[in-house]
């Protein structure tokens, strides 16, 4: 991956065209004159948006999901290995705009917001390996992170929880310090794992789910959707579904209903806007 190629030529110019786009919208992202952050929302799969994490900002997100593969000792972002470019890293285009935005704004992503961002890291290759060079890479940000330190946990500006292969686990439990959380499941309620290292539960919607907006929600459904965002605040831990629908429509609509009256703490979405407005609309309703 040394040789350029076209693509990475295309990245190269179309970033230096989009400069001063990126610019505008980090500057409305932490303005108070910009979105309210909402605290819900989820950007899914955020780097394949036109502007990877501004895009999302400028819609109000407090979430962004990063895929990274460890190659060549880079950790390149993207969602399958063909599509990889040696100048998309974790660091150009998460960690570094996040720190330019946090010195710009006194502390806190959004300005004069006190709540970190979550950076949702999912790991693509094998889990320890690319575990061990996530940590080593996001040392030199520390100041900006969430940490875990003998036992007591330190909130931050930024709060990055890894998800992905598993083999993930093992090394951070291990560590005394470290600057990431790891992403459970349903299984690890009640267990000694707590919410100092598993702050976040996800699950696939169609794992637990049948009903996908069409027609009345059943009634056993909407109980044990209930019951598990019931659950996992009981073990002071937040829930996110993944693979819920994402198409517009009043399906689609009908399911971000129930979750909303559910208490769900993470809407999941590749539509920016669609899920923008959704939750205005229900905050003002």
């Amino acid at each position: 991956m040394d040789r350029p190629t076209r693509r990475t030529a295309l990245a190269a110019l179309t970033a230096a065209v989009a400069v001063p786009t990126l610019a505008g919208t980090a500057r409305a992202a932490g303005q108070p004159s910009g979105p309210a952050p909402l605290r819900r929302t989820h950007a899914h799969n955020d780097y394949e948006h036109t502007h990877p994490l501004f895009d999302a900002l400028a819609h109000g997100f407090t979430s962004v999901e990063a895929d990274i593969f460890l190659v060549d000792g880079q950790l390149l972002v993207g969602h399958d290995p063909a599509e990889l470019d040696p100048s998309r890293t974790l660091e150009s285009l998460y960690l570094d705009p996040i720190r330019r935005l946090i010195r710009a704004n006194h502390g806190s992503v959004y300005r004069n917001w006190g709540h970190p961002l979550q950076l949702l890291i999912d790991i693509k290759t094998e889990g320890a390996a690319t575990y061990r060079e996530l940590d080593r890479r996001l040392r030199p940000y520390r100041a900006l992170l969430s940490s875990y330190d003998h036992g007591r946990v330190h909130t931050g500006a930024v709060t990055p929880v890894v998800s992905g292969d598993r083999g993930a686990r093992g090394p951070m439990e291990a560590q005394r310090e470290r600057y990431a959380f790891y992403d459970g499941r349903l299984d690890d309620l009640g267990t000694a794992a707590t919410a100092a290292l598993i702050p976040l539960v996800s699950e696939a919607w169609t794992d637990h789910f049948t009903w996908t907006g069409a027609g009345p929600f059943p009634a056993a459904e909407r109980a044990r959707l209930r019951d598990l965002v019931a659950r996992t605040h009981a073990d002071r831990r937040r829930l996110r579904f993944w693979a819920t629908p994402d198409a517009a429509g009043p399906e689609r609509d009908a399911l971000w209903r129930e979750l909303y009256a559910a208490g769900i703490d993470w809407f999941n979405t590749d539509d920016l806007a669609g899920l923008e407005a959704f939750l205005r609309r229900a905050h003002t309703g």
